[in-house]
């Protein structure tokens, strides 16, 4: 996949995710791994950037394989955010939809 498109629809995935189950990074890579191919170097400074912007808040859960986890929630600021994300994904990927649609009927 194109390493631009995923760029700029990591974000909308990461807080997608996370607003379904709180994760920690290493979960958090696999599952989007399963449908989109991305280094874990490239998910842990978005996660920074997300949590110091108060979109996601951190905490600390034991594991039973190790030390103990630092898992990700997401914030209400987050949520709104995620939605925003949403709509936005929404008109744009409907906007190049169409222009797919017009390009290949006039081949």
């Amino acid at each position: 996949m194109n390493v631009q498109f995923k760029k700029g629809v990591l974000e909308l995935c990461v807080l997608i995710l996370i607003s379904k189950k709180d994760q920690y990074g290493y979960e958090l890579a696999q599952n989007i791994s399963n449908k989109i191919e991305v280094a874990e170097g490239t998910l842990y400074p978005l996660l920074r950037r997300l949590t110091k912007e108060d979109y996601f808040t951190t905490y600390l859960a034991e594991s039973t394989e190790g030390p103990p986890r630092k898992y990700y929630s997401i914030t209400d600021k987050g949520n709104e955010y995620m939605k925003d994300l949403v709509d936005d994904w929404k008109q744009f990927s409907n906007a190049v939809n169409q222009f797919i649609e017009e390009g290949l009927h006039h081949e």
